[in-house]
């Protein structure tokens, strides 16, 4: 019932939805015809309703009143191309082929009688002659146009304003073609959708389906828009149309498309990049992170122009030491290419785009030879760029460039259980990660360091209004978890290279304690049982992606696994009277909520419906909070039956305004008491900056 193909050539039964043949495709044909002979298209409107009229209505003029040159027996194989009745049109193919070549070898006399012929060829002969005078003319014209110094090309600057009720804008994609621009933007009910803006419109406006999406990203056609959503990667055709799943991808961020097909994406942290084909298919790994080089993440995959060679950003302990790389995608090996602080983007003719102490800059390269061969030339200032080297800017093939300045960050925001705003903690800032202490007097957060690139833990006292900085090594940090008794800290630190977990006291001084400490494994903590024996974290390891472990405070000490699986579980909390954990699972396909016996796996119960989030008890276990696909706030009663455990309807609390971003590990915490939330919160409509558009920048590097 959906109308596929170009309209301008389609035949009257296409048009109405009836049945299409062999003659259908002839009609096609006739209008290629048409227009290949007079330079004009056989049917047009100013709409495509007008179109359609058209086609379905008018017939064209004849071939020969608009080329008297063009034999009359012409008009006849193309009108019985373009007859509304698919039983009056040429039978086949065949049938035309034969018309054209007795056409062909009848000349331009062909359907003519003989006076009529040769008064024609005398026509032709004086056509012939004055159209040799105009090649010469046109010659005589060419050569001087060629030796006069052409203009140079205009740069063209200018902005376009966030859109009505949007609260927050990731960084801008523009298309290939340079036509249109996408962004991911959250809107003031705090929903994020895909928000598409033609450049010669005057209003963006909302992609349906792509609810929930990190950052698009284009094909190479401008066609399609890749991104993901409930842990799969999808496409959507800008012309409109539901969303196509291209494959299951549950911790997907940022991908590149190439002319042969292949899309290269990462995830999150320690995760490698994949290649998969646009076409659908199982992900493989293109490149991963090379422990030999002290490498801790890979990221940003960036075609070259041959669709077989791509850039990628290697991550390392120290962030100075952060490198662009070349790879293939015929091997896991790779070449380094210059130091690296933000994505990088190739911009034809020759040039990559980056982030270089926020200022965006272009540096020629040689793409034949994959090397750079000059200076860099800034192009514009205040574009940042975060530790994981996002920087708000793309630009197409076509000349056109895209960028967004101001700084990024976000809010912590104090709600009630009706999503109402009661205030803020502190100022904005590049927070990623937060837990608050069991009184709910503290707030331990984890913020970027804009000058290094890493995050480290900061401590608030929430009645003083005071911070202080809680960790001093050159690593991150992150991920912290109270101790019952909020006498110490257990987070992850990747000062040895992996994320492993270590202890502090609470009060703060120098001292602190290795816990988990393994080669090339990423740990994180979720939570502490409130009896202290038990502290739940999550380990990612290339076999089976994210698994659930617990390490006990007492005996041996020694890591046990407790939910292993070939997905990816996560988010793990105890319930209050430690029987009970719940959990983000990925083993439908999306992000679920289970709950699970606890401490032997004795049985598991799906809490969410629609897909789930951040699971986090009340104080009295009765309810599990949850954010949906939609960031909605949901919960859901839930009730201990002997050895199993009964879940009621999950309902919303409130539609959630939450910032995006893989780089956010938390997003809410509750209160004790369950009557106040805090959410990491976009910082509003009032910090948007415009998104600047600059054609023909590649001018202004001349000057």
């Amino acid at each position: 019932g959906t109308i596929l193909g170009t309209f301008q050539y389609m035949s009257p039964e296409q048009l109405e939805g009836r049945e299409a043949d062999a003659r259908s495709d002839l009609f096609a044909f006739g209008c290629v015809l048409y227009e290949m002979a007079t330079a004009q298209k056989a049917f047009s409107g100013k709409s495509q309703a007008s179109l359609i009229g058209s086609i379905m209505n008018s017939e064209p003029p004849p071939i020969s009143s608009l080329q008297p040159m063009a034999p009359p027996a012409l008009n006849r194989v193309v009108s019985g191309c373009l007859a509304k009745d698919p039983e009056n049109r040429w039978n086949t193919a065949h049938d035309v082929m034969l018309q054209l070549q007795w056409i062909a070898e009848g000349g331009s006399s062909a359907g003519l009688p003989a006076p009529v012929a040769a008064r024609r060829k005398s026509r032709e002969r004086i056509a012939w002659i004055a159209a040799g005078l105009a090649a010469l003319a046109a010659a005589a014209l060419g050569i001087g146009f060629v030796r006069r110094t052409p203009p140079p090309s205009r740069v063209l600057r200018f902005e376009i304003p966030a859109p009505e009720g949007v609260t927050a804008i990731d960084s801008p994609r523009i298309s290939p073609d340079g036509q249109t621009v996408v962004f991911n933007a959250t809107d003031s009910s705090g929903k994020s959708m895909i928000w598409l803006r033609p450049l010669n419109s005057v209003s963006a406006r909302p992609m349906p389906g792509t609810e929930g999406t990190t950052r698009p990203f284009w094909s190479p056609d401008s066609r399609f828009i890749g991104f993901f959503a409930e842990g799969k990667l999808k496409k959507i055709e800008v012309g409109g149309g539901p969303p196509q799943k291209i494959c299951d991808a549950p911790s997907g961020a940022d991908g590149s498309w190439s002319q042969q097909g292949v899309i290269l994406f990462d995830g999150r942290t320690a995760d490698p990049i994949y290649r998969v084909s646009a076409a659908g298919g199982t992900p493989t790994v293109a490149v991963a992170a090379d422990p030999k080089r002290s490498e801790t993440q890979v990221a940003w995959p960036e075609f070259l122009p041959d669709g077989r060679h791509f850039l990628f950003m290697a991550f390392r302990q120290k962030s100075e030491e952060n490198s662009y790389r070349v790879g293939t995608l015929d091997s896991k090996d790779s070449v380094p290419l210059a130091p690296a602080q933000s994505l990088v983007t190739y911009a034809p003719p020759g040039h990559l785009l980056f982030v270089r102490d926020k200022t965006l800059v272009a540096q020629p390269f040689d793409a034949a030879h994959l090397k750079t061969t000059g200076e860099a030339v800034p192009l514009a200032e205040h574009v940042g760029a975060t530790g994981l080297g996002l920087a708000r800017f793309s630009a197409s093939r076509t000349g056109a460039l895209v960028y967004r300045t101001g700084e990024a960050g976000s809010r912590l925001v104090w709600t009630d259980r009706t999503g109402k705003e009661l205030g803020t903690v502190g100022d904005p800032a590049g927070y990623a990660d937060f837990a608050l202490s069991p009184s709910g007097d503290r707030l331990l957060v984890e913020m970027d360091d804009p000058q290094t690139g890493k995050s480290d833990l900061w401590m608030r006292d929430l009645a003083r209004g005071t911070s202080s900085r809680f960790t001093f090594d050159p690593g991150s940090e992150t991920s912290p978890v109270w101790s019952p008794d909020a006498k110490t800290i257990v987070f992850s630190s990747n000062r040895t290279g992996a994320f492993d977990l270590y202890s502090k006291a609470a009060s703060g001084g120098t001292m602190e304690t290795p816990l988990v400490v393994t080669s090339g494994e990423f740990k994180f903590a979720t939570d502490w049982s409130r009896d202290g024996r038990y502290i739940l974290y999550q380990l990612l390891t290339k076999q089976s992606g994210f698994d659930i472990w617990v390490l006990p405070t007492f005996g041996d000490r020694k890591p046990i696994p407790l939910v292993q699986t070939a997905f990816n579980e996560s988010k793990a909390v105890f319930s209050p009277d430690g029987r009970w954990i719940a959990f983000q699972g990925h083993e439908s396909g999306r992000p679920e909520v289970y709950v699970q016996a606890f401490p032997a796996a004795a049985g598991k119960w799906q809490i969410s419906t629609q897909g789930g989030r951040e699971p986090a008890w009340s104080a009295d276990g009765k309810q599990i909070y949850y954010g949906d696909p939609t960031s909605h706030l949901m919960v859901v009663e839930v009730a201990e039956k002997g050895d199993t455990v009964e879940a009621g309807i999950p309902r919303p609390l409130f539609q959630a305004r939450v910032q995006s971003g893989v780089r956010v590990r938390s997003h809410y915490v509750p209160t004790a008491d369950g009557q106040r939330f805090l959410f990491l919160a976009p910082l509003g409509r009032d910090a948007l900056t415009p998104t600047t558009v600059v054609v023909n920048w590649f001018a202004e590097l001349a000057h």
